[in-house]
């Protein structure tokens, strides 16, 4: 499957791929998200132009990506994501050097260049704290600040080329589509399970009141009890159809796969973020002279997550060794 996408990501036109290579990677998505969608007649049809768009679609958003930024202990104080990312050059060694796919990657033939490129992912949070500010010659505590931080640090994809690097992450973005065409189908599944046992547990409830014929002997409350619980079997009918009926079932999974893959702008994308923050990473008004314009670059997903995203360049000759648990477990303990 590498040799597939290393092939589609390579110096084809927008578009134009050879044919056995969309032939396979309709497969990937059909391994992807529901292998029973093979069974679907016309189903390549149906994913081969949702398939292209997708294609097309994250390779115009790897390629997005700012280029890689040198990671080493001297480029530290040189540009300031690194600073607002890291707390110190140490700790942006630290991490560098104990994320497993990096190390995998520093150990492995490939490495032999001693060089890396590798994106890091990073989560953002803002937290609002209380702090103090200068005033004049004053002091004023306890005044209410957001403070930006960075946590999750992870590195994903390291190669020993820029070329080969980015065909991956357009790789990983290709199969995070699936994935999230895959989040929506169990979802649907789900809806449709619930949906079935309510119509199932309505369904014995209305047979119950018809059977004991309280709809029959003139009072009120058992017609309105029988009139209600069809109407609600009704709604839930409606709402079993509204996700397709049973056997339309692997059909509807089919279209949401084709949605998701053309709708794939809307599902993955890239934003820019300027923040103005001062050395503690606290926000200050964009004019405050101790405040520093931080350019950042993150993915957006269909789903509401965010992650920061940064290219990097690393000498792996000058990363520490990766520590092993006693080493750990002494440092963490003082």
């Amino acid at each position: 499957m590498f040799e597939l996408f290393k092939s589609i990501f390579g110096k084809e036109e927008p578009g134009r791929y050879p044919e056995t290579l969309i032939e396979r990677a309709i497969q990937r998505v059909v391994d992807g998200t529901d292998s029973r969608l093979s069974t679907l007649p016309g189903y390549r049809k149906s994913l081969r132009t949702p398939v292209m768009h997708a294609i097309d679609a994250v390779v115009a958003l790897i390629d997005s990506l700012p280029a890689p930024l040198s990671a080493n202990r001297d480029d530290y104080g040189k540009d300031e994501r690194l600073s607002t990312l890291f707390a110190s050059a140490d700790r942006m060694l630290e991490v560098l050097a104990n994320d497993s796919s990096l190390c995998e990657f520093r150990d492995s033939p490939a490495s032999g260049a001693g060089q890396a490129t590798v994106l890091l992912l990073a989560e953002r949070v803002e937290k609002r704290v209380l702090g103090m500010e200068m005033e004049g010659e004053m002091v004023r505590r306890d005044i209410p600040q957001v403070a930006v931080n960075f946590q999750g640090h992870r590195l994903v994809d390291p190669a020993a080329t820029t070329d080969e690097a980015l065909r991956q992450l357009k790789r990983r973005a290709f199969d995070h589509l699936l994935s999230l065409a895959l989040t929506r189908i169990t979802e649907v599944a789900g809806e449709r399970a619930d949906l079935s046992n309510r119509r199932s547990l309505l369904m014995r409830k209305l047979a119950a009141l018809q059977q004991g014929g309280l709809h029959f002997d003139g009072a009120q409350g058992g017609a309105l009890d029988a009139a209600a619980l069809q109407a609600e079997l009704d709604e839930t009918e409606d709402q079993l159809a509204a996700i397709g009926a049973d056997d339309r079932t692997l059909h509807a999974y089919l279209d949401i796969a084709a949605a998701v893959l053309t709708d794939a702008q809307q599902q993955l994308w890239l934003e820019g973020v300027d923040l103005y923050l001062d050395r503690m990473n606290i926000q200050r008004d964009m004019q405050d002279s101790s405040v520093r314009r931080i350019s950042l670059t993150e993915f957006h997903n269909a789903r509401g997550q965010r992650l920061v995203a940064l290219p990097l360049s690393v000498t792996l000759d000058e990363l520490p060794r990766r520590d092993d648990f006693f080493t750990a477990a002494q440092r963490y303990l003082g």
